[in-house]
């Protein structure tokens, strides 16, 4: 990209935050725009990242707990896909001086606890929860008003303000009308650091909206942590075409006439600069911050709005799980005194405390974390401010080791014995949060949470230049919910009505889930068996209910992504059980010694622990055929074609199956005694053991599976399926072959892993560069009479597809083998999958798939045996 370059999309949104990424998908789905997401850090997600310490303890930057219904907002986001694990029941613990109050989940519950604790205000607490019901719709509505355009939205603020009082006042001040006693004042108060602003400043409408009414349906952590809902986001993102740049700073966002005409932007990875024209810009950015990328001129606008609090967060590692002392995953308040009148402007480590076990809350997690967050004037921090992240002075570096200390000392206090679990700990403060969220002071939840942020025409999402709106927390309320409300503002005030309309019919519509979509998600090890001394069936099943959330067929696999280090490893693995098993799914591991997965499998994983699972995927699926269906298994190579009989069993299958198992030792056959118990179901089964290096007491078939092993068998033959190590899958092809088996009719597996693609995707690339500095433009392809060209770094099939010419093809990714191609002259890169015989790929055979030519080629295909020859085009 060189200097000034410019770039022309329809929309450029700013800030890849859920508020960011919420108003990119509206505006591509709903719109049909092209967006472009820029994000100034190096990941994108906002405060649904995670980042990793000491290669095993993971941590949130934001997240800490959502409401336990995810509500409409965010089943749309994440299309019905996002897992919730519940907290206990009571969820959140407050500690005052001198008494505790643990606060249930449910409207009834909390309202029957205050009213049991507090029998004198009964009619009180009734009344004050129908005022929170009547602030919360005042809330909503100004939010709603400010995506509406400058004449409505003054019409309408004062509408709202005298429709819903309550929702402008203070906390303190709506606290005081409603009770009297001051310890049931201070625990409806208590929660104010979900928002940021202390009750003597904050609007109660924000109050209404938080701790008091989100979480009335209980709470729930995502399974996986927070980046879960950010990957599912942004997979669906690129669905709609929207594309994510991260370590884009934005410098600037250049108007004409009072329109968007342009953003002027630096790729902080390379230090270039160039510029966006665009006739819309979504700022996810923070208020404070896009009007000051408008200019100097802008930039004191949101001067009249109250100062944001910041806060400082520390990140724990233990040696031990909380619920040594008693913790079950419930958040603990830790309020230094009833009124909270000074609230985050205490000194240093003294304020409200907040405490998240996110590693008890998160069923995935492998090694057990603490955060803790405290509010904070960020003014503790200004000396310095402009310091170099890197190399700050020794002061700062003494307060954060003192101010570490002090919060585990809290902690220590409240449990025994704590402290000395902590073997990680590492504090974020105002300065931190200023540097990877680029925030105004470090500010946390955005704008101040206060009565003259809602009557303030800056603070929401319209902004008086047409074109820019803004979105995320400073369009709506705080937290991720919060910031993707506010990201649905932004989009109503750029779709039009029809639009819109059809935004929120889709919204309110439950998610329906493609049935044509891998499933990806969370499944609970629920069983782990012992088949042989080196074999291990897992047993998998849903995390709630008793459904699986996806359907598979017999011969399939599951990708297991495996937490071995701080980026998981994935690998592939078949099923064992049968499809008409809908409440769990089997899977069988053989050990490796050299294998990273399988000793994970086998060493690490135990019933209860939770494992991120994407499929099912594969074409070795069996399908009903006259005459005998043959398989044949090496070792472990038996777990995909137990599934097939099981489901020949269930379906009643009585035509003639010959199952050839062949293992080293007679202790090694896997599901031994489930498959002599088959005979019993599957009245034309016979099975065959063949032990290699059989014991004394074997009375089995001994050797190898080879061609005389075959011959018996191979006369009626109309389906094969095999599956085993590569070179004895090449070896029974040939013999399979040679015995006159039809080619069509030997079915093979071969796993496509998500490494694999990535590997061919970067090799791809690498020889794209190769040919681009050797001044190989393209290659030309001729296919009899017609002649197309492809490109350096396409397989074979892709640039057959592109040019429109037919080539015999289905899973594209080199599993089933119907893209069989000869190739036989010139020089190209392949993975042939296991798909072959020897002599097959001695002739040639290839997949088009996986095939990347790197010089010419003469090809021809198994439909019309016609050459198909490659010829490097060049620069001229």
């Amino acid at each position: 990209m060189s200097e000034n370059a410019y770039e022309e999309t329809d929309v450029v949104v700013i800030g890849s935050g859920m508020g960011g990424m919420a108003a990119a998908r509206m505006l591509a789905q709903f719109g049909g725009k092209r967006v472009l997401v820029l994000e100034q850090h190096y990941t994108p997600g906002g405060m649904t990242h995670e980042f990793s310490r000491e290669g095993r303890f993971k941590f949130g930057t934001g997240l800490h707990y959502m409401s336990g219904n995810a509500g409409p907002f965010l089943e749309f986001m994440t299309d019905g896909r996002v897992q919730l694990w519940p907290l206990p029941d009571d969820y959140d613990v407050l500690h005052f001086p001198d008494f505790d109050f643990s606060v249930p989940a449910t409207r009834e519950k909390f309202q029957a606890r205050l009213k049991e604790q507090f029998p004198h205000e009964a009619a009180a607490i009734d009344r004050y929860f129908a005022t929170v019901r009547r602030a919360m719709t005042g809330l909503a509505a100004r939010n709603v008003f400010s995506s509406f355009p400058a004449p409505v939205r003054r019409m309408g603020y004062p509408v709202v303000e005298r429709l819903f009082p309550a929702t402008y006042r203070t906390t303190r001040e709506q606290m005081a009308r409603s009770f009297n006693d001051p310890r049931l004042r201070a625990v409806l108060e208590a929660r104010w650091g979900l928002y940021g602003t202390p009750p003597g400043a904050n609007a109660f409408g924000y109050h209404a909206a938080v701790p008091t009414t989100f979480f009335l349906d209980g709470t729930a952590h995502p399974v996986g942590g927070p980046k879960e809902l950010n990957r599912i986001v942004l997979e669906i993102l690129a669905r709609y075409g929207v594309e994510v740049r991260t370590r884009q700073q934005v410098h600037r966002i250049v108007t004409e006439r009072g329109r968007v005409r342009e953003i002027e932007v630096e790729d902080r990875a390379s230090g270039r600069t160039y510029r966006v024209r665009t006739p819309t810009v979504v700022s996810a950015a923070g208020v404070r911050n896009t009007y000051a990328l408008l200019g100097p001129e802008w930039a004191d606008k949101p001067a009249a709005l109250p100062p944001e609090p910041s806060a400082v967060m520390l990140f724990l590692g233990l040696d031990r799980s909380p619920a040594a002392f008693g913790l079950r995953g419930e958040n603990h308040w830790f309020m230094p005194d009833l009124d909270g009148h000074d609230g985050f402007r205490r000194e240093l480590g003294d304020g409200t405390l907040y405490v998240s076990f996110a590693s008890l809350n998160n069923p995935a997690a492998r090694h057990h974390t603490v955060e803790l967050l405290e509010l904070v004037d960020p003014a503790a921090f200004a000396q310095w401010e402009g310091t170099d992240e890197q190399n700050r002075p020794e002061e700062y570096r003494k307060l954060k080791e003192e101010l570490t200390r002090r919060l585990i000392a809290r902690l220590d206090e409240r449990w025994p014995g704590f402290a000395r679990t902590v073997v990680f700990a590492e504090l974020a403060t105002p300065l931190t949060f200023e540097n990877f969220q680029h925030s105004v002071r470090g500010s946390f939840y955005g704008l101040a949470a206060t009565p003259e942020r809602l009557r303030s025409g800056v603070a929401g999402a319209r902004t008086p230049v047409k074109g820019l709106v803004v979105a995320g927390q400073d369009a709506w309320g705080s937290g991720v919910v919060g910031a993707l409300a506010g990201g649905l503002m932004a989009a109503n005030a750029v779709l039009s009505p029809r639009q819109t309309g059809a935004m929120w019919r889709t919204i309110r519509a439950r998610p329906v889930r493609d049935s044509a979509a891998v499933w990806q998600g969370y499944l609970r090890v629920t069983d782990v068996e012992v088949l042989t001394p080196t074999v291990r069936k897992i047993r998998l099943a849903p995390m709630a209910g008793d459904t699986l959330p996806f359907a598979f067929a017999a011969g399939q696999y599951l990708k297991i992504d495996l937490p071995v280090a701080v980026e998981p490893i994935e690998r592939s693995y078949s099923i064992s059980s049968g499809p008409g098993t809908t409440d769990h799914v089997e899977i069988a591991v053989k050990r490796d010694p050299d294998g990273l997965g399988s000793t994970f499998l086998h060493d690490d994983v135990a019933a209860g622990d939770t494992l991120r699972v994407s499929g099912p995927f594969g074409e070795f699926t069996w399908q009903e055929s006259a005459g005998t269906l043959l398989l044949i298994a090496g070792g472990i190579g038996i777990t995909p074609l137990l599934s097939v009989l099981t489901e020949a069993a269930e379906s009643g299958r009585t035509g003639r199956i010959v199952l050839l198992a062949g293992c080293r030792t007679e202790d090694e056959i896997p599901f031994r005694r489930e498959l002599e118990q088959l005979p019993a179901r599957l009245p034309g089964l016979e099975v065959v053991f063949l032990v290699s290096r059989p014991g004394d007491g074997w009375t089995g078939r001994r050797g190898r599976i080879d061609l005389e092993t075959l011959r018996p068998y191979a006369d009626d033959v109309t389906r094969v399926h095999l599956c085993g190590p590569a070179p004895m899958m090449q070896d029974v092809i040939g013999w399979l072959t040679e015995l006159a088996v039809p080619r069509d009719a030997i079915h093979t597996e071969a796993f496509v892993s998500g490494r694999s693609a990535e590997t061919r995707r970067e090799r791809a690339h690498a020889l794209a560069v190769a040919a681009e500095k050797a001044g190989i433009t393209g290659y030309t392809i001729t296919v009899e009479d017609q002649t197309f060209t492809g490109t350096p770094g396409q397989t074979l099939l892709d640039a057959a597809n592109a040019a429109g010419v037919p080539f015999p093809q289905s899973c594209g990714e080199g599993s089933c083998g119907t893209c069989r191609v000869r190739i036989t002259a010139g020089a190209y890169e392949t993975d042939p999958r296991g798909m072959f015989s020897a002599d097959e790929l001695a002739a040639g055979w290839r997949l088009a798939c996986q095939t990347l030519p790197t010089a010419d080629l003469t090809v021809s295909r198994p439909s019309s045996g016609a050459p198909v020859r490659i010829v490097n085009g060049r620069r001229a």
